[in-house]
């Protein structure tokens, strides 16, 4: 709760390290902090509702003072892999909308390099073999190392974002330029948005079994 204080305009991730961080934020609030939130899914909304955190949208404020949210990968140079928890086109608006964006995760996220966890790559649900195919081309000219699966819900179904997109994960192995496969995965037409976070994280906190390190700190001793 450090970078956090009273007045802030605050984003709100999605996820199992984030639902912690609104349960906290919860608490402070019914003890008179003061905030105003955007938060990054349906699941993440309803959790705040029910703690009587203040929500607004990014229809009604123009910026964030800051996001905090948990990542499925970071790297040492802050770059991230998110969407594990398939809300990562709300949850890259709202960090990009936001001064800061604070990652809070467990250490065994840290990783050298970006790849080894799926990469969710959201598409439209029309014309979705097409983008298939493309997004295929793409794994091929990146040297990926494993396959890509459509996302399933835990009824067998295919799975639906909160914008009512599908979910490719794509298993990449190792990503050598997450910047020039941004761009590439971007330009198929089908692909709405994807997981890889650069140049949006400020800095990150990481559980350790000897406590809570923070990332920038770590990497400077």
């Amino acid at each position: 709760m450090s970078e956090i204080s009273s007045g802030m305009r605050i984003g709100l991730g999605t996820g199992s390290t984030a639902k912690h961080f609104v349960d906290l934020l919860g608490a402070e609030v019914a003890k008179g902090f003061e905030c105003i939130c955007v938060p990054t899914s349906e699941a993440t909304a309803n959790q705040a509702r029910g703690l009587d955190i203040p929500l607004t949208t990014l229809d009604d404020i123009d910026s964030l003072d800051v996001t905090i949210d948990g990542a499925d990968e970071i790297d040492r140079d802050f770059q991230l892999i998110k969407g594990g928890g398939g809300a990562l086109l709300r949850e890259k608006i709202v960090a990009a909308s936001s001064a800061r964006m604070i990652v809070i995760a467990d250490e065994s996220k840290l990783v050298d390099a970006l790849g080894n966890f799926p990469l969710p790559i959201e598409v439209n649900p029309f014309g979705l073999a097409a983008t298939e195919r493309a997004i295929a081309v793409v794994m091929a000219r990146f040297g990926a190392q494993g396959g890509k699966s459509l996302r399933q819900n835990a009824n067998g179904g295919t799975f639906l974002t909160d914008g009512g997109h599908y979910i490719v994960d794509a298993s990449f192995g190792r990503i050598s330029d997450a910047k020039a496969l941004s761009l590439a995965l971007l330009e198929i037409p089908g692909v709405v948005q994807h997981g890889l976070f650069i140049d949006l994280c400020s800095d990150a906190y990481l559980a350790t079994s000897r406590g809570t390190i923070k990332l920038s700190e770590h990497i400077k001793s």
